[in-house]
C-alpha cells in the first residue's frame, strides 16, 4: 500500500472507533474539559476536583480558570459512593490514596514550629501512572486543558447523535440548522445568519469560522501562572508549554526551552512517523490479533479442562475418605458390639450369684437332695463352680474396658496436608531477610523469593499489631489490632510499610503470588517500632569537622577516624600526663521540640566512641577547646573509672555521651536521674556487649534521653540532659572507629 493509499485510509477511519481513548480513567465516562497532568495524562476538570477532596474537603482549588474562561466557579458536591468506587477500581485502594494524598504539606523540620494552620492537600495520585502529582499552591489552575482532546470528544459526541442536528443560535423559531461556528464570537449560525453578523468589510469578517460545533476554545493558549501572557515556548523538562515570565524569573528559569514552532515541528514529525509505522505493521497487528483469540479460546478450553481434572481429583480423594470412614466406623462397631457381650454374660454371672436366683438357687435347691449318692454325683461339679464364682467376687475385673482411647482419631497431618494441598505450579513461600529489613515510623520489609527460580506475578505483605501503648476506646472500634493487613500487591522483593505506632510490636509475613495461585505464608517475624518517629539527619562536614583525623563519605552517612602524623605529634606530650582527645562531629539538623529515634552502627573493631547528644552551647566549649590538651579523663561521662567524673555527674548537663569501644558498651555509674540495665554477673553492673545497632531517643520537651539495643529495643540506659537549647546528635571518635547511620535515617534527609 502507498503512502498516499495509507493516509486516505487512516483519514477515513471512523471517530467512533477511538471511544477506548477517550474515556476518563476515574469517572469511565467521556472527557470532560480534560486536564493535562504534569505527567502527561488527563483527567477530567471535575476529577481532578473530587481527587483534592477525598482528603480535605477545603484543599481544592476553584478551577483552571485562565484556560477556561466561562468555567463555572461553583462549589462541586461531594462525590458519590459509586465515583468513589470507581476512583478505587482505577488508582488503588483507599489506604493509598490517603497516603499519597497526606504525605504533603504534613512534614516539618524537626524543631521548626509551624505557624500556619493545616496545610492545604495539593497532592493526588495518577490515575494513569500511580504517580504522585504535587500541583503546588495553586493546584489546579496550574494544570493546562487538553483542548485537542476535547475538540476529538466534541468530534465523537456529534458522530455518536449524527441524527440530532445543531442548531443556529440566532434564528428565531423555528430555528434553522446551523452550518458553521464562529470561534469569536462563540456561537453557531445558519448561513443566512452569519451573513448578517459577519458581514464583508468589517473586523466580524475576520473572525474564525468551523464548522457546528458546541465546543468553543480560546483562541490563543494563555499561562496558567501568569495569567496574561500568552504561552510562546515549550520545556523540554517538565514537556509543557510556558511563557516568557515563566523562562525569566519563573519554575523554570534553569529548564532547557525551545520555541514553540519547532517544538510543534518535532513533536508533529515524531508523532506521524509512531503513526506511520503502526499503520505500516497493520497486518502485523492483525496476524497477532488472531493469534491472541486463538490464546483465548485456548486459555476457555484448557481452564475448563484444568477445573474438570480437579474436580475428578477431589472426587476422588471424597470417594477414598468415604471408603476410610466406613471403614473405621465399622471396627468401632464391631469393638463396641464385642466388648457388650463379654459385659452382659458377666452381669448374668453376678446376677447367678444373687439369693433364689441362677447359681445360689440352683446350690439351695441340690443341699435338699437327701441321698448321699445322688448329692456328692452332683454337688462336686457344682461346687468348683461355686468356687470360681467366689474367687471373680474376690477379684472383680470387668470382662472388657469401656474406654476406647485407641480409637481416637489424629487428622492434624491430614489437615495440614489438606491445607497445604495445591497445584504443581505455586510457588515456594519466600523467606523475609531480617538482615535487611528495618522498622521505625514505617518498616522497610525486605524479603528473599524461593530457589525454584521460576518468576512470580507479585507479592503480598501482611502485618498485625501485636501489642504497645494502649489506645483509646475509639482508637481500639477504628481498627483491629490484632487482625492481619495487606498491603497492596507489591512486584519487587520489598515494600514499606507507613503509619505504623511507636513502641509496639509488629508481626509480618509474605507470600507470593503466580498465576493466580498463592504461595503459603513465610514464618512470621516479629519487629519492635522505637518509641519516637526516625529523625532524619546526615554527619556535618561543617561545625568542628576534623579533616585531619575524620574521613567523611561522600554521602556524609558514614564517619572513620584513622591514625595520623597528628598521633604521632602528639605522642611526646603523652609523657607529660596528658591524653589526645576525641575528635567531634555532630548532625547537621538540630532539635528544639518533641520526640525523636535515630539509630546506626559502630564497627567493633572501634576503639573508642562516644554517642549521645549535646546542646548547641556545648557544642561551642567543645570545638573551641585546644584538642591535644582536653583529657577524657575530665569529661564527665568518659566511661573511666576515675573519681573526678562522679563530682556533678548529678547534675543535669547540657549533653549526654555513651561511651562504645572494643566491642563493649559502658553505663556511667548510676545516679538519681539514670536507669541502668545491666548484664547478670557483671559486678559492677556497667560494661554490656556492644549492640549491633544502637539506637538513640531524646525527649525534649521531658529533657530526658535514652540509648536503646536497635535490633531488639531493649532500653540500655536513660538520664536527664539539660535541652534548654537546640540538641544536636552528636558523635566522638577517637583512635581507629568508624560509625555509619541507618539507611532509613539518612534517605528521610537526602529526600527532602
Amino acid at each position: 500500500m502507498s503512502a498516499e493509499k495509507r493516509r486516505r485510509s487512516s483519514a477515513s477511519v471512523p471517530i467512533k472507533n477511538i471511544e477506548r481513548e477517550l474515556i476518563c480513567p476515574i469517572c469511565k465516562e467521556l472527557f470532560t474539559h480534560p486536564l493535562i497532568l504534569p505527567c502527561q495524562h488527563s483527567v477530567c476538570h471535575k476529577c481532578v476536583r473530587e481527587l483534592l477532596m477525598l482528603n480535605h474537603e477545603d484543599s481544592f482549588d476553584a478551577g483552571s480558570e485562565c484556560s477556561l474562561p466561562g468555567s463555572p466557579r461553583s462549589r462541586v458536591p461531594s462525590p458519590s459512593m459509586e465515583r468513589l468506587d470507581r476512583l478505587v477500581r482505577s488508582g488503588g485502594s483507599r489506604a493509598t490514596m490517603r497516603r499519597s494524598l497526606g504525605s504533603r504539606g504534613s512534614m516539618s523540620s524537626p524543631g521548626w514550629r509551624r505557624g500556619s494552620v493545616t496545610p492545604r492537600v495539593t497532592a493526588i495520585p495518577c490515575p494513569g501512572c500511580q504517580h504522585d502529582i504535587d500541583l503546588g499552591e495553586r493546584g489546579i489552575s496550574m494544570l493546562f486543558r487538553n483542548f485537542t482532546l476535547e475538540n476529538i470528544v466534541e468530534r465523537y459526541r456529534q458522530a455518536a447523535r449524527a441524527a440530532v442536528a445543531i442548531t443556529c443560535n440566532i434564528c428565531k423559531p423555528p430555528q434553522q440548522e446551523a452550518t458553521k461556528s464562529c470561534m469569536d464570537c462563540k456561537a453557531s449560525f445558519c448561513n443566512e445568519c452569519f451573513k448578517l453578523h459577519h458581514p464583508w468589510g468589517t473586523p466580524k469578517a475576520q473572525h474564525e469560522y468551523v464548522g457546528p460545533t458546541t465546543n468553543f476554545r480560546p483562541k490563543v493558549l494563555m499561562c496558567p501562572e501568569h495569567e496574561m501572557e500568552k504561552v510562546n515556548m515549550y520545556c523540554e523538562v517538565c514537556r509543557r508549554p510556558v511563557c516568557h515570565l515563566c523562562k525569566l524569573g519563573g519554575s523554570h528559569a534553569n529548564h532547557k526551552v525551545t520555541s514553540m514552532s519547532s517544538a510543534y515541528k518535532i513533536l508533529k514529525e515524531k508523532l506521524a512517523k509512531s503513526i506511520h509505522y503502526l499503520i505500516s505493521k497493520e497486518d502485523q497487528v492483525r496476524t497477532q490479533i488472531t493469534d491472541l483469540e486463538v490464546l483465548i479460546n485456548q486459555t476457555e478450553e484448557n481452564g475448563q479442562l484444568a477445573e474438570r481434572q480437579a474436580n475428578k481429583h477431589f472426587e476422588h480423594l471424597f470417594e477414598t475418605l468415604q471408603e476410610r470412614k466406613s471403614e473405621m466406623l465399622k471396627s468401632i462397631e464391631q469393638s463396641r458390639s464385642r466388648r457388650l457381650d463379654q459385659l452382659k454374660v458377666q452381669v448374668e454371672e453376678y446376677q447367678g450369684m444373687l439369693e433364689n436366683s441362677g447359681l445360689v438357687g440352683y446350690a439351695q435347691e441340690v443341699l435338699k437332695e437327701t441321698d448321699q449318692s445322688c448329692f456328692v454325683q452332683t454337688a462336686k461339679q457344682l461346687h468348683t463352680r461355686i468356687q470360681k464364682a467366689t474367687e471373680s467376687l474376690r477379684t472383680f475385673h470387668p470382662a472388657s474396658d469401656p474406654c476406647f482411647d485407641e480409637f481416637v482419631l489424629d487428622t492434624s497431618k491430614e489437615e495440614t496436608l489438606l491445607k497445604e494441598m495445591c497445584f504443581g505450579g505455586v510457588p515456594d513461600p519466600p523467606l523475609i531477610d531480617l538482615s535487611n529489613s528495618r522498622v521505625y515510623n514505617e518498616a522497610s520489609i525486605f524479603w528473599r523469593l524461593s530457589d525454584d527460580h521460576l518468576p512470580t506475578d507479585h507479592h503480598m505483605l501482611e502485618y498485625r499489631r501485636l501489642g504497645g501503648p494502649s489506645k483509646s476506646p475509639s482508637q481500639e472500634d477504628s481498627e483491629d489490632s490484632g487482625a492481619w493487613r495487606t498491603t497492596e500487591r507489591v512486584y519487587g522483593p520489598s515494600t514499606v510499610v507507613s503509619d505504623l505506632d511507636p513502641d509496639s510490636l509488629y508481626s509480618f509475613r509474605v507470600r507470593s503470588c503466580r498465576n493466580s495461585m498463592f504461595s503459603p505464608h513465610s514464618p512470621e517475624v516479629t519487629f519492635h517500632t522505637p518509641p519516637a518517629p526516625a529523625f532524619g539527619f546526615l554527619f556535618s562536614d561543617k561545625c568542628g569537622f576534623s579533616t585531619d583525623r575524620l574521613i567523611l563519605s561522600k554521602r556524609r552517612d558514614t564517619v572513620e577516624s584513622v591514625a595520623s602524623m597528628a598521633f604521632l605529634l602528639a605522642a611526646e606530650r603523652v609523657q607529660t600526663g596528658s591524653y589526645i582527645g576525641l575528635d567531634y562531629i555532630i548532625g547537621d539538623t538540630g532539635i528544639s521540640q518533641g520526640r525523636h529515634y535515630w539509630a546506626f552502627k559502630v564497627e567493633p573493631y572501634s576503639y573508642m566512641v562516644k554517642v549521645g547528644v549535646a546542646s548547641d552551647s556545648k557544642l561551642l566549649e567543645w570545638f573551641h577547646n585546644p584538642r591535644d590538651t582536653s583529657s577524657p579523663r575530665y569529661d564527665q561521662d568518659s566511661g573511666h573509672d576515675s573519681g573526678s567524673e562522679d563530682t556533678c555527674y548529678e547534675l543535669s548537663q547540657p549533653f549526654t555521651l555513651l561511651t562504645l569501644g572494643m566491642g563493649k558498651l559502658f553505663i556511667p555509674k548510676t545516679s538519681s536521674s539514670s536507669t541502668v540495665s545491666a548484664t547478670p554477673g557483671d559486678p559492677g553492673g556497667r560494661v554490656l556487649p556492644m549492640p549491633q545497632r544502637l539506637g538513640v531517643c531524646l525527649d525534649y520537651d521531658a529533657s530526658r534521653v535514652f540509648f536503646y539495643d536497635a535490633d531488639t529495643m531493649r532500653c540500655l540506659y536513660e538520664r536527664q540532659v539539660d535541652c534548654s537549647g537546640t540538641m544536636y546528635p552528636a558523635f566522638g571518635l577517637m583512635g581507629s572507629a568508624k560509625v555509619q547511620l541507618e539507611d532509613f535515617i539518612t534517605a528521610k534527609r537526602l529526600t527532602f
